[in-house]
């Protein structure tokens, strides 16, 4: 089905008011990708913070043009589906991965996060990026470190002084 003049503005600035906000953009070939696969994976998506859609490159090109995407535009070609990773920069790359195992025909084209293209083989990269909880579960034991460590210096000092009076009062009891 076609779409009007007025849908394709539509689909241009939702897409592209997506892509402002995203953290990192996958683009995979998806030809061969059953009704039943794309619907999985489209429930998968909201759960995980993915904004998923197929839309047509030119389209898609349109909307990346003043983001940091716009990087992609010249690498779009063929049907691809668009996954924006809104909420954490892995998702999206986790989510392709994901289906991507039982689909050998979903295959990542295009990587982008941060300004910089990206080939298909570097969606692992993606994918390994840590979630949020990871993230600030990693940062606080980085900030912890400094405190745990000073305490084991300062229990270790008193120890040391501990152990040095105990000898001395020995000392002196036996010599009385």
């Amino acid at each position: 089905m076609a779409l009007s003049l007025s849908q394709k503005q539509e689909v241009v600035a939702e897409l592209s008011e997506v892509a402002a906000k995203a953290h990192s953009l996958v683009a995979a070939e998806y030809a061969g990708t059953t009704v039943a696969q794309m619907t999985e994976m489209r429930k998968k998506a909201r759960e995980s913070g993915v904004y998923l859609r197929v839309v047509k490159n030119t389209l898609a090109s349109r909307a990346v043009a003043g983001t940091e995407f716009e990087c992609v535009k010249d690498a779009l070609v063929g049907p691809l589906l668009y996954a924006f990773s809104t909420e954490e920069p892995g998702a999206a790359g986790r989510l392709i991965k994901e289906f991507a195992k039982g689909n050998d025909k979903l295959q990542a084209k295009v990587v982008s996060m941060g300004g910089q293209l990206m080939p298909g083989s570097d969606l692992e990269r993606l994918a390994s990026l840590p979630t949020r909880e990871e993230a600030l579960a990693m940062l606080a034991r980085v900030l912890a470190e400094p405190a745990a460590m000073f305490a084991r210096v300062i229990k270790a000092v008193a120890d040391k002084q501990g152990g040095g009076e105990e000898a001395a009062a020995e000392a002196t009891a036996e010599t009385a």
